[in-house]
């Protein structure tokens, strides 16, 4: 395709012949001569440095030249480049020394217009100058003519045997000013792969617009990592490809460890990156489990990114202390035996075993303390900011309703819309459709206050239903020991000053072994019995709400809906595309975490089904919630809002919404995100796409937009709910949409995890027993009547499911320092475009207002939903926080 001029200095090439491998250390380098005269016999030490800097590139043409300092940065790395290890090392450390390091190839932007073909690029050996702790620093001189114009991508070859990562390229000399060209970016050794790495500069092009040098140069790099979907992939590869589900299982370790596949007709899912490995020998379905599982190579974060990042963290608890804390506590279903031994949890905590992976417990040093007294790791969790406020305001009324709508799962919370409620489920199945919460009912809890006619057409009755969605798993959860399950509905009522009291509860069971259908609503009592029954209602709720918000909430609307795109936007993006160059920032680290989730939280034995209700059917249920849904367009807060009732269209209000709760915390600050997200986006694209036409002939566009509805999405393909990509406007949404679940959607049903779960009488995992008035037998009963506590402390998870989801909930709520927090860092090439600079300068700015906006709502003591004695103020749609467990800050991406 490109043809090439390289000079190369003499010196570098016949300065000594090399006849052995040689072992190298840290720094210094002993090894053999086959020539004597050039030093002695005796092994001798010395430093690795280069002994000349004349090397040069040089453009063979008659014409007028500029010299051009190339500098090169590389980052130091864990098991990449400066990693001490080994042979390779040594053989590194040569090429460094004799400046045959780095093959740099510099691209013309345009083509010959003589020819009309690409121009002769120009090559040359960038030389190791120099490094400190993190960074290294290679250099070339290059003599560039005037006919060869401007540079427009540089192609590296790494001629070291081990991977390094490519921060930046910048070139200075050139009359117009410098060049930069950001890699941020893993290259492999050559002897890995012989394709040379393509690096564009920072100026972003329409494919219309693309250069004439660098057309088949950014078809090419488009092509290299699609791949060609065979073959297992290997570490060092960069290939986004898709496929299902099949890797949650692992039925050649255990036939109840066999799990269905996700995606597909049977059970519909969105589609994960593809790894090629080879499938089980019990199940020709399913694919075998790896104890490091393949993501594109820039998709693996952790050893770029600093020793405390998130990943690290969640690997540590995943792979050190989970396992020890199965050792220490001897019975898995072993419950704690009063309310002092779950306090005892944050003020003395658990005695944590030797540990062969010692090292992993310093990256976790908030969870695992030293006590010199023991000479032992203590596992002690610190006190959520919660129980430190109120210890008692999980027992409340009130802060149940509170936390719908400021809480961890503020997304749920529906209008009830009309009356009776009535399941849609086949009543030949699942029993009597009709509600047993009946209009007598509600109207003896508001007391005469209104009728339900009158509620519901003032819009005051609320549901958290998870009925129809839970009631088809109830038989087969049941089956498995330790669990139970219902099908739940929660009904309140709104309240003049804007809380939410909660009416109801109806639990039901389907019918059963022969038995009939059970179903019964629990209500706030003034009896002691009927007191009881109502917190116990509570625990089986918020078990329903805590596995809802995880594995649908959390994990399908944000990590896994989020993969498609990832991958959508790497194959059919050009990297000099300014769509990629937009959404890049948002989707960085999210795949590794994704995989890391797939090996230890959500598979078969892993976290989830071990500690929440559904037990193994867990991603099955997230798989109907898909199916039932999930849509893109109601991703979007405005339209999510909508859909639930929660607002109205007004063009008057703020937002162009109505709420129909005002003190609604996660919505007021969301939708202020959400509009700041918009405008940057609407900046942008109308800088791009100033015309209809720009975005309909937009072919990578396009191809990118069909790909994420027809493939990365593909069991959803022919729903009508697509938007269509016409417009810059249809862009703009759907950008904003992608931006928002990433970013602000992630945020508010992530940070908050600690501080609101951590406590797990809150927010109990799961329901380990059935309600005590369904179908029991007279000792049951008399237990109950006896010892409700008991009752209640057997409902809450046993001490090992208790402490492996503390500890997760802590890693998961966890910023690192150097966490990246949106609208804080000017990507290379926004701050080389002038008007997209300011864009989002604005940008940054309205977050900085937003900060001021939610600090000034929650000291409004007229807002008792975010306000009061005791309450934790709503902040986690604040952008920007401190490193730490902070309930505050709004990352760029799903990064943990």
């Amino acid at each position: 395709m490109v043809q090439s001029t390289v000079h190369r200095s003499s010196p570098a090439q016949t300065l000594i012949q090399w006849h052995k491998p040689f072992i190298f250390g840290e720094i210094t380098a002993p090894f053999l001569l086959h020539q004597r005269s050039v030093i002695p016999k005796r092994e001798k030490s010395f430093r690795v440095r280069h002994v000349s800097s004349t090397i040069k590139a040089v453009a063979s043409s008659t014409e007028k030249s500029t010299t051009v300092k190339v500098v090169v940065t590389v980052l130091a790395t864990a098991g990449g480049l400066l990693s001490n290890l080994g042979l390779t090392r040594g053989l590194d450390d040569i090429s460094d020394l004799f400046g045959r390091s780095l093959l740099l190839e510099l691209v013309a932007a345009e083509l010959d217009p003589k020819t009309g073909s690409e121009k002769k690029t120009i090559q040359g050996y960038a030389h190791r100058t120099g490094n400190d702790e993190n960074e290294v620093k290679y250099e070339l001189d290059i003599e560039i003519t005037q006919d060869f114009g401007e540079v427009g991508a540089i192609l590296v070859e790494n001629e070291h045997h081990k991977e390094m990562y490519l921060k930046n390229i910048v070139l200075d000399g050139f009359p117009h000013g410098t060049v930069t060209v950001t890699c941020n970016s893993w290259v492999h050794a050559k002897f890995d792969n012989p394709d040379k790495r393509i690096f564009f500069t920072n100026k972003s092009y329409l494919p219309s617009q693309t250069p004439s040098g660098l057309k088949k140069l950014r078809e090419k790099d488009l092509t290299l990592v699609r791949g060609d979907g065979q073959g297992e992939r290997k570490a060092f590869e960069r290939i986004y490809d898709y496929d299902v589900y099949n890797d949650l299982g692992d039925p050649d370790s255990s036939d109840d460890l066999k799990r269905p596949v996700l995606g597909g007709k049977e059970h519909p899912y969105p589609r994960r990156c593809r790894t090629g490995r080879p499938r089980t020998e019990k199940d020709p379905l399913s694919e075998s489990r790896a104890s490091n599982v393949y993501v594109p190579r820039d998709e693996a974060f952790s050893e770029v990114k600093s020793a405390t990042f998130a990943a690290k963290t969640v690997y540590s608890v995943l792979h050190a202390l989970v396992p020890s804390l199965e050792t220490t506590v001897l019975d898995p279903e072993l419950g704690f035996p009063y309310f002092t031994a779950i306090d005892s949890l944050f003020n003395e905590g658990v005695e944590l075993p030797e540990i062969e992976t010692q090292g992993f417990l310093s990256v976790i040093p908030r969870l695992v303390k030293f006590v010199s007294g023991l000479g032992k790791n203590v596992l002690r969790f610190e006190t959520p900011e919660m129980v430190d406020r109120d210890k008692f305001s999980w027992f409340r009324d009130v802060e149940f309703g509170r936390q719908t709508l400021a809480g961890l799962n503020p997304c749920s919370i529906q209008l009830v819309k009309k009356w009776p409620l009535k399941s849609e489920l086949d009543p030949t199945v699942y029993g009597p459709p009709e509600s047993a919460i009946t209009k007598e009912l509600v109207e003896q809890e508001i007391r005469g206050f209104m009728t339900v006619e009158e509620a519901v057409k003032n819009k005051k009755l609320f549901i958290l239903d998870y009925h129809d969605l839970l009631l088809p798993y109830v038989k087969k959860v049941r089956e498995i020991k330790g669990t139970t399950l219902y099908g739940s509905r929660t009904l309140f009522f709104l309240t003049p000053s804007g809380t939410l009291r909660p009416l109801a509860i109806e639990l039901t069971r389907p019918p059963l072994d022969g038995k009939p259908q059970w179903k019964e609503v629990f209500r706030p009592s003034w009896n002691a019995t009927g007191a009881w029954l109502w917190r116990l209602a509570k625990v089986h709720v918020l078990a329903h709400d805590s596995g809802y918000h995880q594995l649908v909430s959390h994990w399908l609307r944000t990590h896994c809906c989020t993969e498609p795109y990832i991958i959508a936007t790497n194959r059919q993006l050009s990297t000099m595309h300014p769509i990629y160059r937009l959404l890049h920032p948002h989707l960085r680290y999210t795949m590794e975490i994704n995989a890391l989730a797939r090996a230890a939280l959500i598979n078969g034995g892993g976290v989830i089904e071990s500690s929440f209700s559904p037990g193994k059917y867990s991603t099955e249920i997230s798989s109907a919630a898909y199916d039932l849904l999930w849509q893109f367009d109601l991703q979007a807060l405005p339209a999510d809002l909508i859909s639930r009732g929660m607002a109205v269209e007004d063009p008057t209000a703020p937002h162009g919404l109505k709420l129909a709760i005002e003190d609604y915390p996660f919505a007021n600050d969301g939708l202020l995100l959400w509009d700041a997200i918009k405008e940057w986006v609407t900046d942008y694209v109308n800088h791009y796409y100033p015309s209809e036409t720009l975005v309909q002939s937009d072919q990578e566009l396009q191809e990118w937009w069909t790909e994420i509805r027809t493939v990365g999405h593909g069991d959803k393909k022919d729903e009508p709910w697509w938007p269509v990509l016409d417009t810059p406007e249809d862009l703009i949404g759907i950008l904003t949409n992608i931006i928002w679940v990433v970013s602000g959607h992630h945020a508010a049903v992530n940070f908050g995890q600690y501080d609101f779960a951590a406590y797990f009488p809150n927010r109990s995992t799961i329901a380990r027993t059935n309600m005590p008035c369904e179908d029991p037998s007279e000792e049951q009963w008399k237990n109950f009547l006896e010892r409700p506590e008991d009752e209640l402390l057997s409902v809450f998870p046993s001490q090992i499911q208790a402490t492996k989801v503390m500890a997760i909930l802590d890693v998961l709520s966890n910023h690192s320092p150097d966490e990246e927090y949106i609208g804080t860092t000017m990507e290379p090439s926004w701050s080389e475009n002038p008007i997209i600079k300011a864009a989002y300068e604005r940008f940054s700015g309205r977050l900085m207002e937003l900060e001021g906006i939610i600090d000034a709502r929650n000291a409004d003591k007229k807002l008792y939903n975010r306000t009061g004695a005791g309450v934790v103020p709503y902040e986690l749609l604040k952008p920007f926080s401190d490193p730490g467990v902070t309930g505050r800050g709004v990352p760029n991406s799903i990064s943990i």
